[in-house]
Order: C-alpha cells, then sequence, then structure tokens
C-alpha cells in the first residue's frame, strides 16, 4: 500500500489517485501509514459477520468514494462473489507466486517443497476464484538450492513493488484488454 500511495504522489502512476485505505484492523500500520501520507482511512471491523455483511460494508465505502479500481494489498482473506462482482475486472492483487502455480497462503514454502527451480510474482485481476483471474504482469525469480521460504520470499519481494506499480500504469494507462486469463497490452505509440 505504501509503495503505491508513494508512486501515486510522485507520479509515477499517472491519472491515479488513492481515495482511501480500508482494512479490518483499526490498528493496521498500513492505516497509520496511509493516515501520515494524509490519505483517507476507514477500519471496517469484521465482528461477529458472515464475510458477505462484511464485505458489502467495505463496498459500500468504496462506492461511497467513487473508487475505481482496488488494490490489494496484503489482504489476506477471499472476498465474496458480491463484492467481485461490485467491481468486475477492477480489482487487482499481487500473489508470490507464478500463477497458476502454487496458490494459496505459503506459496514460497510450497515452491520450495516441490523443488521449482523458477518462481516470482504475478499481479492479476481478482476472479471469484482462489488466486485466478486475468494475468497483467509476471517476474520470474531463480529458486537457489539453499533457499528456505524466507530467503524466496525475501527474493520475491524484491520485485513486488516495481512490478504492482507498473500493473498499475497498464491499468490505468487503459490501454489492455482481457482475453480469457491473460491481460493484452496494446504497444505503446
Amino acid at each position: 500500500m505504501a509503495a503505491i500511495a508513494a508512486a501515486v504522489a510522485d507520479g509515477r502512476i499517472p491519472g491515479a489517485t488513492v481515495a482511501v485505505v480500508v482494512s479490518d484492523k483499526a490498528q493496521a500500520a498500513g492505516l497509520e501509514r496511509a493516515r501520515a501520507a494524509g490519505i483517507e482511512t476507514v477500519a471496517v471491523r469484521r465482528g461477529n459477520r458472515s464475510r458477505a455483511e462484511h464485505d458489502a460494508e467495505i463496498v459500500e465505502a468504496l462506492r461511497a468514494r467513487g473508487v475505481e479500481l482496488v488494490c490489494l494489498a496484503g489482504y489476506m482473506r477471499l472476498l465474496s462473489k458480491d463484492f467481485v462482482r461490485a467491481f468486475p475486472d477492477r480489482i487487482v492483487n499481487i500473489h508470490p507466486s507464478l500463477l497458476p502455480a502454487f496458490p494459496g497462503l505459503d506459496a514460497q514454502a510450497q515452491a520450495v517443497e516441490y523443488g521449482v527451480r523458477i518462481s516470482g510474482c504475478t499481479v492479476h485481476f481478482v476472479d471469484e476464484e482462489l488466486d485466478h483471474g486475468a494475468i497483467i504482469l509476471q517476474k520470474a525469480v531463480e529458486v537457489a538450492d539453499t533457499d528456505t521460504a524466507a530467503t524466496l520470499a525475501a527474493k520475491i519481494l524484491e520485485h513486488e513493488h516495481a512490478l504492482y506499480i507498473e500493473a498499475l500504469k497498464i491499468i490505468v494507462g487503459g490501454n489492455y484488454r482481457i482475453e480469457g486469463r491473460r491481460v493484452v497490452v496494446a504497444p505503446s505509440s
């Protein structure tokens, strides 16, 4: 979130504005960072509500602020179908593997355990399935024999922020189309 906000603030994502940062934890570090950057924040606590009820409140908060694109950053929970349907092809996520390999939690551990030689990160649109939507960009990272889940995670993290920002530039620029599970970027003229 902080990397995206900084990229918007310094013009690396032309035409973008961070309207609000939302978390389900009132004391989340991301909310503190957003407030320090002068960005509006909203805490929508889960409580004893269903996922659908919780998500409906978030959708309401986003719509009230005119949000057009939802960027997930550290949101470790599946979105309800109603949330995804409220922003079709307008929710973006980053995942620490080369999807469709190793979806879900602990992707780096899955990669090391499986013995892959290449892993990486994927920026994708969110659909109703876990880590499944159209792929915008990917970045490969070599997996060394000595890598652990932690060292692989650190290698991947070195590329995640830049890749996410590059993907957001593509989306905000609008010079792309979705073909199945692939985002095709038109060449710049």
